[in-house]
């Protein structure tokens, strides 16, 4: 039902104004609009759940000086392999135990999430500028660059990941360096893929259209008009490459060609571990637990944030 409309003279003339019960039911001051965009994320279970897990470890790599309780790199012989807490002759001064050299487990797990954190965000950070460049260029351009770049996408994934990290870092010698590159320019196939086929489906636009019409450079609309609409599918996708990264690190450092003693990586920590699993079987599932733990947590955060903000992401 319209409202009724008002009437009142101006200067000896009827003016007749209706009000407008839409725009103002529908205005949404910013800083309502951004609580309830938080408000929305966290109803999400799995988001709400992985972001719980992603925020404990986080906390605990930016904190880790603070809260290691001895330095990760100290060792004592006399100190080796003992147990946890909660295991028979353990102790309160290590509550997660020793490793084979002495050095306490608690302050080694937390030094390593630091690493495996930076190893997968500069990781997916170098794959996502590499991938979303391939990809704005064969889905805006088409023609023999989009051939030459799906012949480049196809072959690559087409290659097991694993086997040319693993005899990348034999040739060339594992270090934290060497790795991160490595797996940056490994995983950035599913970014172009991704940002190709976004690309193919706006790039007719009305608003790249009139872009093109007023001269705009190719660079300007690529920057400026194109990638702010692939914002939200490019952290979706680095979310699940950081995992698939950590994961990667993880196993080359178990092969030993990976980051390199005496750095506190957790795949490396499950390495040392190995020859004591049955006798000391928490020097791996301590490591393998926290690894467990990281990548749900990210794959959750990650999953989440397709459904909220692409919500036909899974076709």
């Amino acid at each position: 039902m319209a409202r009724p409309a008002h009437s009142r003279e101006i200067g000896g003339h009827m003016s007749t104004t209706t009000s407008s019960p839409l725009l103002i039911n529908d205005y949404q001051p910013p800083a309502r609009s951004v609580w309830r965009t938080l408000r929305n994320s966290f109803a999400h279970r799995g988001f709400a759940i992985g972001a719980v897990l992603l925020l404990i470890i986080l906390f605990g790599a930016l904190f880790a000086p603070w809260l290691a309780p001895y330095d990760p790199y100290t060792q004592d012989v006399m100190l080796r392999m003992k147990p946890p807490v909660w295991m028979a002759n353990g102790t309160w001064d290590y509550v997660l135990g020793t490793d084979k050299l002495g050095r306490d487990y608690l302050s080694r797990l937390l030094y390593g999430a630091r690493i495996s954190l930076f190893i997968g965000f500069s990781a997916a950070l170098i794959s996502g500028v590499i991938g979303t460049i391939m990809g704005l260029l064969a889905g805006y351009f088409g023609g023999k660059t989009d051939a030459v770049i799906s012949y480049l996408i196809t072959t690559r994934l087409a290659m097991p990941v694993v086997m040319i990290a693993l005899a990348s870092a034999s040739l060339i010698g594992g270090s934290l360096k060497v790795v991160i590159v490595l797996l940056g320019c490994l995983l950035w196939d599913r970014f172009a893929v991704v940002v190709r086929a976004a690309v193919q489906q706006i790039r007719d636009a009305e608003y790249v259209a009139s872009a093109q019409a007023l001269g705009c450079s190719t660079l300007r609309i690529l920057a400026s008009e194109i990638l702010p609409n692939l914002v939200g599918a490019l952290i979706v996708v680095a979310t699940l490459e950081m995992a698939h990264a950590i994961l990667l690190e993880s196993a080359l450092s178990f092969l030993g060609v990976g980051v390199q003693p005496p750095i506190p990586s957790w795949g490396l920590m499950i390495a040392e571990g190995k020859p004591y699993m049955f006798f000391s079987p928490w020097v791996i599932a301590i490591p393998g637990i926290a690894l467990m733990v990281l990548v749900l947590g990210i794959n959750l955060v990650g999953d989440g944030l397709r459904d909220l903000i692409l919500p036909d992401g899974r076709n």
